[in-house]
C-alpha cells in the first residue's frame, strides 16, 4: 500500500519539553511456554523440560534494580504480566516479584495487576495461589470454545478445560478477561458466535476478541491455513461486535470490549501514549523526560538475559533509540487511533509535547476521506476509520517510513 504523501510538517524544527511525565505502567515478561502456537509472534520459547524460574526471578529483580534510575520518583498504576505464558511461574516465584516491586516502587493503592493464564489444568490450580500473591486481574487465552478449532490453533488446552479454568478464575478474580480470535482456519460465522455465546455464559468483565492474522516469523505463515475470506471475516466481526453490544458491553478499542467501567486500565495506558517500563526478556519499554522520549527492548533470547544481567553490566538492553520528533505525532496516532471513542485534544499536546497544529492537513486529510470526526475537544476514528485502521494511520506517517 503506497505511503500517503501527507506527513506531520515542520516536526523538525520543534523541541521537545514536556511540562509533566504521562502514568507509567510496568510490564513483566515471562518468555517461556508449553508450546509454541503456530501463529505467535510474540518474544516466547518452548519450556522444554522446564525452566530456570528461580534464576529468572532473580534475574528479573535485579533488572528492576539496574532500571530504578530511568523512573525515579514516579507512581506505577498498573502492572502485567505477559508472555509467553506467565501462569507457568508458581505462585511463590509471582509473590516474590510483586514483593520486589512493592519495596523498590510506589506502587499505586489501586493498581491494577494482571496476569496472563493459559487454561490449563496445571495453570489453573495455581490461580488461588496468583491471588494471594497479589494479582487482582486474570486474562485467560481461551481463543475458541471448539476442540477441532482449538486443535488448528495449536493449542494444548480443551474446550471443557477453558471452561474449568473460567469457573475456577471465578472463585478467585472479581475482574476477567477472556481473549477468543476468530476468522480461523474453517470457521463459519455459526462458529464465532458461538465462541462468543459461550463467552457471554461467564459474564467476564472484559473480552479480546482478535482477528487471526499471519505474523512474519511464524508457522502459519510459512505453511498459511486455509482462512475465511474478507467478507466473511467482516461478517464475523460485524457480529461479533453486535452481539456484545445487545449484552452491555463497550466497544472501547480495536479488539476490546468491556462492561462498565471495566477497560484494562493497563492498556489503556499503551493506547493514550503513555509510559511503560518492561523487564525481562524481550520486554520493551517507552519511558519520557522532561527533553525526549526514550524506547529500549531487553535482549530477546533468556539464556542472553540471564548472562547479561549475571554480569552485573548496566540495564541488559539489546535496542535503544530516541525517539524523533518526526515520529512522535505518529507514534501518537496509531495508538490513540485504536480507541474508538479517539481522544481530547489536549492529549496529543500533553503526550508529545508537539502542538496539533502541526499535523492540521493531516487530519483535514483524514477528515474529508470520511475514516475521522473531530471537534475543538475531540478527535476520534469514524466507523469506517476503525475498518479501514491502517488506510486512516497511512495519513500520519511521515515518508521515511
Amino acid at each position: 500500500m503506497p505511503i500517503h504523501p501527507l506527513h506531520p510538517v515542520g516536526l523538525k524544527s520543534q523541541s521537545v519539553s514536556f511540562q509533566a511525565l504521562p502514568p507509567l505502567s510496568l510490564y513483566i515478561h515471562i518468555p517461556w511456554c508449553v508450546r509454541k502456537c503456530p501463529y505467535c509472534d510474540f518474544n516466547s520459547h518452548e519450556a522444554r523440560g522446564g525452566f530456570p524460574e528461580k534464576e529468572y526471578v532473580t534475574a528479573l529483580v535485579r533488572d528492576l534494580e539496574l532500571s530504578l534510575p530511568l523512573i525515579w520518583g514516579r507512581r506505577i498504576y498498573t502492572v502485567f504480566f505477559g508472555g509467553g505464558t506467565p501462569s507457568l511461574l508458581s505462585g511463590e516465584g509471582v509473590a516474590e516479584i510483586l514483593r520486589q516491586v512493592h519495596m523498590l516502587l510506589p506502587l499505586d493503592i489501586n493498581a491494577e495487576i494482571t496476569l496472563e493464564a493459559n487454561p490449563g489444568t496445571v495453570e489453573a490450580d495455581k490461580f488461588a495461589a496468583f491471588r494471594d500473591a497479589g494479582v487482582n486481574r486474570l486474562s485467560l487465552g481461551i481463543q475458541s470454545f471448539n476442540d477441532a478449532h482449538l486443535q488448528a490453533l495449536g493449542r494444548i488446552h480443551s474446550a471443557d478445560e477453558a471452561k474449568g479454568a473460567i469457573d475456577i478464575a471465578q472463585q478467585n478474580f472479581d475482574n476477567i478477561n477472556l481473549d477468543l480470535m476468530y476468522a480461523l482456519p474453517n470457521q463459519t460465522l455459526d462458529d464465532a458466535l458461538q465462541d462468543v455465546k459461550t463467552a457471554l455464559q461467564f459474564a467476564p468483565q472484559h473480552l479480546s476478541c482478535y482477528h487471526l492474522t499471519l505474523e512474519p516469523n511464524t508457522l502459519f505463515h510459512r505453511n498459511p491455513p486455509s482462512l475465511p475470506d474478507d467478507d466473511a471475516s467482516s461478517d464475523m466481526q460485524q457480529g461479533i461486535e453486535g452481539l456484545l453490544a445487545a449484552n452491555g458491553y463497550e466497544h472501547y478499542e480495536t479488539s476490546a470490549f468491556a462492561q462498565k467501567k471495566r477497560q484494562a486500565r493497563h492498556n489503556l495506558n499503551y493506547w493514550q501514549f503513555g509510559d511503560y517500563l518492561g523487564i525481562g526478556a524481550g520486554a520493551h519499554s517507552k519511558l519520557s523526560f522532561h527533553d525526549k522520549v526514550l524506547r529500549q527492548v531487553r535482549h530477546k533470547q533468556p539464556q542472553a538475559y540471564l548472562d547479561a544481567l549475571a554480569k552485573s553490566i548496566p540495564v541488559p538492553v539489546q535496542e535503544e533509540h530516541t525517539v524523533s520528533r518526526d515520529d512522535l505525532a505518529f507514534e501518537f496516532m496509531m495508538n490513540a487511533l485504536r480507541l474508538t471513542d479517539g481522544f481530547d485534544t489536549a492529549l496529543f499536546q500533553e503526550r508529545t509535547s508537539l502542538p496539533l497544529l502541526l499535523i492540521r492537513r493531516e487530519l483535514e486529510e483524514a477528515e474529508r476521506r470520511g475514516l475521522l470526526q473531530r471537534d475543538a475537544q475531540r478527535i476520534a476514528p469514524t466507523e469506517m476509520g476503525q475498518r479501514f485502521l491502517n488506510d486512516l494511520l497511512q495519513i500520519f506517517l511521515a515518508p521515511e517510513h
